[in-house]
Order: C-alpha cells, then structure tokens, then sequence
C-alpha cells in the first residue's frame, strides 16, 4: 500500500497541499495540489483541506492497477510491445514529466520497432529475448551505462505485469545485466576556466556559465534558481528549484519543478563574493528591463537567468550558444555539464576533500563523487609515491649484502 503524507504550504497567497509518497517503484514523489484557499485568516479550513486531499490521492493510488486498452482476458494475445506503450500511459500521471520523457523516448523508439518485428507476446517473453536485444543494442554501437536504462524500464514494466496477474515473474529478472562503464569526466582546469570567463562576459548566458563553473551546478540547476532562493543578507543561495526541457508526447517542453534530482542535490550554499556582485548587477538590470518592457516583461516568476525582456533561458539554447562561444574563441571542446566537473577537479588541486565535494556538488552518496573524479584526484596519491620513490631505487649499483649473502646461502 502506497502512503500519502502532506504539508500545508504557501505559494502566491495560496494555501497547497504538497503530497509526499513513495511510488511502487521506490522513488519519492512530491506534488503540489491547491486548495484555491488564500493565506489569510484560512489557515484552519486549509488544514482540513489538505487532509482532504492527502485521503482521496492516496485512495487514487492505491486503487486495483488496470491495464486500459488491452484484453487482459485473453492474456496469451497480449504483445510484449503493446504492454511497453501501454507500461507507458500508467506510469505517465505518476511520474514527473522528465522522468517520463525518459522513459518514453527508450518504449517508444529501440525497445518497440525490435520487439514489435519480433512478435513476441508478453506471456511467451524469455530471458533470452531480453538478452538478443541487449546483444542488438550493443552491436549498434550503445555503451553499458545506456543500455542499464534499457534494462530499468524493461524490468519496471514486467514487474507491473507481474503485479497485475499477467505474468508469473520476471523474465527480466533472469539475464545478465549490462555492465556499466567507468565514465571519465572532461574538464576545463584554472587558465581554461579563466579563457572561458572573458569569452562569455557580454554574452546572454554569462550567469549560468558562471553558476555552473563556481557551484558546479547543473544546467537545470543553474536556471532554475530564482531571486527568493538568494539571500544577500545571510549570504546563501539555495539550491531548490530545476528548469529542464525536455520531449512529451511529440511535443518539446519546458518543465519548471520545485525539486531537485534527489534529496542530496537539495543544498544551501554560500554566496560567494564574486558571484554576490554579478546577481547584485543582474538584478539592477532587470528592474531596468521591467520599466522598459513595462507589462510586456515576462519573468512573473522571479528567475534569475532570464531573457532581456525576462523570459527563460531555455537549456537547449543555452547548450548550444555554449558550444558556439567555445567554436568562436578557439577553446577546447566541453559539454556544458563539464563545467560542473571543472569545478569538482579545481576543488580536488585545492586539496578540498572527496567528502565535501560531493555535498557542494549535491552527489546522493560519497561513492558517486569518488567514482567520477578519483583519477583526477592527483594530490591523494603523491604520498604514496613519495614512499615508493625514496624505497626503491634502480639507478644505484647493486651490491650483495651479508644479509643478501646469507639468505642466498
């Protein structure tokens, strides 16, 4: 059974519910529901309220899982293929939209055209099925780490059909996972960064270049903060709120939400000197652009990385304008995301430790971040060979020892 939890919280002089529960597959879900009640002298009526809505979604959740648009009656007729895009509508209200793009884009490309032209059906589907289309993936050329993603939402939608009675277990259950390469970050080091620093200093994505580079944040990160998550006074910036855009139904869209992609990512760091400049700058700017654009300005929403006339960013300008800044000044070639390790490898030379790095990055767990940046993690080892080096010298001559002598005796 699915549990609900709420909070009664305020947004825009309206009371919410914000609901918190862990879906079947273990993942914890926030939504945010209004009660149409305002702030003032409400907050008794809004309590009830959210109880309200609190019991009725977690009644949702836990009714009887169906499976809409296929004969369930005629369980050996059902298509493997069929179940994936159907997989696909269920999950769809459950999840946040960027997980279901995600989700979407694997089920309804690779996953459907190989299975559908195998004609298999869900009832008949073999480990072996399962391993042929890995072993396909990996013959087109798709490394390890994608492939796992292939295998997560396969192993998803047979559980579901597990849980629904259509399947007995999971043949997802019985293969050989893909084994997922070490990935090897790219990243710009002090004199880059600095290059990069002059390269984008009148330039429209000045601001998250340098939120990335300082805070190692990531792109979605960088956008979406907004000017209430920056406090000049305590000098702190919050890292709470995400920008991304991403496909749904054919459709590219931009999706705001008040969550980070996990718990860990969800951080409050200090405002640093230099940064403090450039929003206390941006800001002034856009009250400026407030009075020329008048009610045309857009950014009702109070983001800090916005357009002159106050609309987003959208991420996939940003990345792009990025890749043409680095063309144009002749720089090394990086992803955007590579900012983020830029900053985690010039924290690393500091002599910052693995520990506290991976709580500024907002890593889930110290094993991620050791994962990523042990190789660039030079000062750890020079002990190390420092011991090696005055223990063991070729370049002098070798002598035997009356302890040598003795032990060859």
């Amino acid at each position: 059974m699915i549990t609900v939890t709420a909070t009664l919280q305020q947004k825009k002089n309206i009371y919410y519910a914000v609901l918190y529960y862990k879906d079947e597959f273990n993942n914890i879900q926030r939504k945010w529901i209004s009660t149409k009640l305002k702030v003032k002298n409400n907050k008794k009526i809004a309590e009830r309220k959210v109880e309200e809505i609190r019991h009725e979604y977690e009644k949702t959740l836990n009714e009887k899982p169906t499976i809409s648009g296929l004969d369930i009656n005629n369980k050996a007729n059902i298509k493997f293929c069929d179940f994936m895009i159907n997989w696909l509508d269920i999950i769809k209200p459950r999840v946040v939209k960027t997980t279901y793009a995600g989700y979407e884009r694997i089920i309804k490309g690779k996953v459907y055209n190989y299975f559908k032209k195998l004609d298999v059906s869900l009832k008949d589907l073999k480990p072996y099925h399962i391993q042929d289309f890995y072993t396909e993936l990996y013959n087109l050329g798709l490394k390890g780490n994608t492939i796992l993603r292939y295998h997560a939402n396969i192993r998803k939608a047979l559980q579901y059909a597990v849980k629904c009675e259509l399947i007995l277990t999971n043949p997802a259950d019985k293969i050989d996972k893909p084994k997922k390469e070490q990935y090897i970050a790219t990243y710009y080091n002090k004199a880059q960064l600095n290059e990069l620093f002059v390269a984008i200093k009148d330039t429209s994505i000045k601001l998250p270049v340098l939120l990335a580079s300082y805070y190692g944040l990531r792109r979605s990160e960088a956008l979406g903060i907004k000017w209430d998550a920056v406090d000049f006074e305590n000098k702190t910036i919050i890292i709470r709120h995400t920008i991304s855009q991403t496909k749904v139904d054919g459709t590219l869209q931009i999706v705001a939400e008040d969550k980070t992609k996990n718990q860990s990512s969800y951080r409050t760091l200090p405002l640093i000197p230099e940064i403090e400049e450039i929003l206390l700058e941006e800001k002034i700017n856009q009250e400026y652009n407030k009075k020329v654009f008048k009610k045309s300005y857009l950014n009702a929403d109070g983001y800090v990385c916005v357009n002159t006339d106050g609309s987003i960013l959208k991420p996939d300008y940003v990345s792009h304008k990025f890749n043409q800044i680095l063309k144009d000044n002749s720089l090394k070639p990086i992803r955007f995301h590579d900012l983020r390790h830029s900053c985690a490898s010039l924290l690393l030379s500091n002599k910052v430790s693995m520990k506290d790095i991976q709580i500024w990055l907002g890593h889930s767990s110290y094993n991620t971040t050791a994962n990523i940046y042990t190789h660039v993690d030079i000062e750890s080892k020079q002990n190390s060979a420092l011991v090696i080096g005055n223990s063991l010298n070729f370049t002098e001559p070798y002598s035997n020892s009356k302890e040598d002598e003795e032990m060859e005796l």
